[in-house]
């Protein structure tokens, strides 16, 4: 689940993660209000779960409490586009309205889940600002990396290591590495999946921060944080998403043109690999789950058609906890409740895997059979042309 940044700040404050002392607005007047009560300088800020927000126009400045209006005025309602939005952008329906810092040196400095270690690793850089995709790719050796170790956690002497990596001196080293240590306590205590503090600055007067704050919860565990659940902002996730969820389904939308169902997030993966080696490109990544009934599959239908990118679909399900039997059935009694004009192609493997190619055929339904994977993403690439 993802954040806003004044959600991100507000949850770092209370591990006394040092983060400026900035509110949300959703007015004009709420901006001007709150610039007034900060004094000076001010920054207006875009709040969308994206980033790239300042080269959109998202990041405004205000010299007194009427500028931090007209900057709100201009930013709130806007079609906020960035990298990370794609060309529809989102729409702003909030700022925050923090103080302008007197910035010395910028950073980066981000913690999540190595998989290949299967450790949490604390990432930092110099090249603050910068996306630490583009830093890794051009210049790996700025990346400043330390992994952690499950049963001890982060210790001191690597988090200070990290701020000397910085290049950081004085008091200043000591103020990273307690900036480090907080910032993993809150990784660690309210189960994120990623933290990134982009940029970690210095400013003038010698002071460390999280000048901006971007955060990602892990969504299996917000059973645990359910006041961090209701920050879940539904108006920023894909519709189809979020409507996928209510069904229990684990959907992504993508770009391409053929609708995958599948059962089990790993042979998804394959899947839609498979389907761009056969030509075509998948148009989501969707999990039924082991125990595909058929009501989920013919909610899977539903979402699937109501992408209208989507011209064929790849139906691939290995009976391993679920019977290749039951989910025939259910594809043939979704087939027969939802109007589809699609082609549609499915591969079963499995259990009962022959019982449910007979049930398939003998239908009277326009299904095409895949012999294999191979061969089911073949004919649904044909079959769209």
């Amino acid at each position: 689940m993802k954040i806003h940044e004044y959600q991100a700040k507000e949850l770092l404050r209370r591990y006394q993660v040092g983060v400026p002392q900035g509110r949300v607005a959703h007015t004009a007047e709420e901006a001007k209000k709150i610039a007034s009560e900060l004094g000076g300088k001010v920054v207006v800020k875009a709040q969308i779960h994206a980033g790239g927000r300042g080269k959109g126009g998202g990041v405004k400045f205000g010299a007194n409490p009427e500028e931090a209006a007209s900057a709100a005025q201009q930013i709130i309602g806007m079609q906020l586009i960035t990298h990370q939005t794609g060309p529809q952008g989102q729409k702003v329906k909030q700022v925050l309205v923090e103080p302008a810092s007197e910035i010395e040196r910028e950073f980066y400095l981000g913690i999540t889940l190595d998989r290949a270690q299967s450790k949490i690793v604390v990432m930092a850089s110099q090249e603050g600002g910068m996306e630490i995709e583009e830093v890794a790719a051009k210049s790996p050796e700025k990346i400043f990396k330390e992994n952690v170790d499950p049963g001890i956690g982060l210790a001191p002497f690597q988090a200070t290591r990290l701020a000397f990596g910085l290049g950081l001196e004085g008091k200043a080293v000591r103020q990273a590495a307690q900036f480090i240590l907080a910032l993993y306590k809150a990784y660690t205590e309210a189960d994120c999946s990623l933290v990134e503090i982009n940029p970690l600055v210095l400013t003038k007067d010698g002071q460390v921060f999280a000048l901006d704050a971007k955060i990602d919860f892990d969504d299996n565990a917000l059973f645990r944080h359910k006041e961090l659940a209701e920050w879940r902002d539904l108006d920023e996730e894909d519709a189809l998403e979020v409507e996928a969820s209510q069904y229990g389904l684990n959907y992504i939308k993508l770009d391409g043109n053929i609708g995958c169902m599948v059962n089990g997030a790993g042979l998804a993966m394959a899947t839609m690999d498979i389907i761009k080696l056969s030509g075509a490109e998948p148009a989501n990544f969707l999990d039924v789950g082991g125990g595909a009934s058929a009501e989920t599959v013919e909610n899977g239908f539903r979402i699937l058609l109501s992408d209208l990118n989507v011209k064929g679909i790849l139906i691939n399900i290995f009976g391993g906890i679920v019977r290749c039997d039951r989910v025939a059935e259910g594809v043939i009694q979704a087939r027969k409740n939802i109007e589809i004009n699609l082609p549609i192609v499915v591969r079963l493997a499995g259990t009962n895997a022959d019982i449910a190619a007979d049930m398939l055929n003998d239908s009277g339904l326009n299904f095409t059979v895949g012999t294999g994977l191979q061969d089911a993403a073949e004919k649904v690439a044909a079959a769209i042309g």
